[in-house]
């Protein structure tokens, strides 16, 4: 018995010291993120109000993508593949991840912004944080697992205090990297990371967008007398999130088949950004209106779609989702830098908006659903965003947000918007296929493909 006791202390002092020995590593890490990530949030609202106030720059947009693309190409050509180096990293190290990543595509993304492109910040904040992360793992000589956590904790560092969801950002962080397996390694640093860096934020007295539901009064039907969830409901947000669903493979196809179009038929490539810059141009000019442009969260005038005015009857137009959806696949399939996640949010708000006057169901709630779920199924992590709606709106109707994003999940396709994403479970999987089938599916290809201890 002593013996066992003695064991059993002996484990818990190891067990302690290695989360003391994170939290350490980690404070300072998350501090330095949260820092550069409020500065950027600063500058993406000047670069937004100074735009609304200076509309002619619109018509600069060609001139600056053509100044991101030579920008990238003489000093940041190891950092062009953004989200998706930090992934490949983790995964596999390789030649690491330049400290020149952060200032870069943080500047990209505001001369993105200020001349009118579509574009979000999640990306930019998640290449802040694995920048910083990578500096630090060199500096404090960590090893290469402890790297690939650090790594890991930098991603959630970088979006639990771009949107304000610090628990969102932890889980988006494991979850992320390989659809069907969360990094549990991670998950003490992760969760430190994205609680250090959303306060240090805070502290900062940088504020981020607030978003409410309004209630939903119960509604009588047949079976009422049996069951306490409002069966109907459940059936429309089922029925409205494979359309979500379907948007976010819609939006995940656009933005890699744009960029092989345009890099297969535009040369000198310099041109690319051009030609999408004035596709931007033209559209607003056929629109005769600037809603979808920039980050969408802020009304450029009274009435202008946003992301917030979707949550309220007649805040959107029908078609609103796929303009920004069009919008955003050009900016960023034509070498603009930003993010694709807040456009994701606009697109699903809107498309929730849409869908709830066609379904007669409840506007809020399903711009609510719509704005976690197209996220869900574009990145592959259900799990985090049905944690996303909770920190945002709130736990009341947490079943509906984990309904929507899983479906929207199992809807969106083989592929996301993350192209360095492994698959360690597909979505469906076909039992009466044995591994190596011909028949497989493209996800069960790919999970066999980088199968633990698979060569690759």
């Amino acid at each position: 018995m002593l013996g066992s006791g003695h064991l059993s202390i002996k484990k818990h002092y190891v067990v302690f010291k290695q989360l003391m020995r994170w939290t350490i590593i980690t404070l300072p890490i998350a501090i330095v993120i949260g820092s550069i990530v409020a500065l950027f949030l600063w500058l993406l609202n000047w670069a937004t109000q100074f735009r609304f106030t200076h509309p002619w720059l619109l018509y600069l947009l060609p001139v600056a993508g053509i100044a991101i693309y030579f920008t990238y190409k003489y000093w940041g050509k190891s950092s062009d593949k953004g989200n998706n180096l930090i992934m490949d990293e983790i995964h596999q190290p390789g030649g690491g991840v330049p400290r020149r990543m952060a200032p870069l595509v943080l500047a990209a993304t505001i001369v993105t912004h200020l001349f009118g492109g579509s574009a979000g910040r999640e990306g930019t904040a998640v290449q802040i944080g694995g920048s910083i992360a990578q500096m630090f793992s060199k500096w404090f000589n960590l090893n290469d697992v402890d790297t690939r956590i650090i790594l890991t904790a930098g991603i959630a560092a970088g979006f639990g205090a771009v949107f304000g969801t610090p628990l969102t950002g932890a889980i988006f962080a494991l979850e992320v990297l390989t659809i069907g397996r969360i990094q549990y390694n991670a998950l003490l640093p992760c969760l430190v990371a994205g609680i250090v860096s959303d306060l240090t934020v805070s502290a900062w007295g940088v504020h981020h967008t607030a978003y409410h539901i309004n209630i939903v009064p119960p509604v009588a039907h047949l079976l009422s007398n049996y069951f306490s969830l409002d069966i109907l409901l459940l059936v429309k947000v089922i029925v409205a999130s494979i359309a979500f669903g379907l948007a976010s493979l819609l939006f995940a196809e656009a933005v890699h088949g744009l960029k092989n179009l345009f890099n297969k038929f535009i040369y000198p490539k310099w041109a690319i950004p051009a030609v999408g810059g004035l596709i931007v141009i033209a559209l607003t000019f056929i629109l005769a209106k600037p809603d979808y442009l920039g980050l969408g969260v802020s009304p450029e005038y009274v009435g202008a779609v946003t992301i917030p005015s979707a949550f309220n009857t007649g805040g959107a137009d029908t078609w609103s989702w796929l303009w920004k959806t069009i919008y955003t696949t050009i900016t960023l399939g034509t070498g603009f830098k930003g993010g694709e996640v807040t456009p994701l949010f606009y697109i699903g708000a809107t498309l929730g908006n849409t869908l709830s006057v066609l379904m007669n169901a409840p506007v809020s709630l399903f711009a609510a659903l719509g704005f976690i779920a197209v996220f869900a199924g574009a990145t592959n992590t259900p799990l985090a965003c049905t944690f996303m709606g909770i920190e945002l709106f709130g736990g009341e109707y947490a079943l509906f947000f984990a309904v929507a994003c899983f479906t929207a999940y199992f809807f969106s396709g083989d592929s996301g918007i993350y192209s360095s994403q492994r698959v360690a479970v597909p979505k469906i999987f076909d039992a009466d296929k044995a591994p190596g089938d011909k028949k497989q599916t493209y996800l069960q290809r790919k999970a066999e493909k980088y199968k633990p201890g698979k060569k690759k």
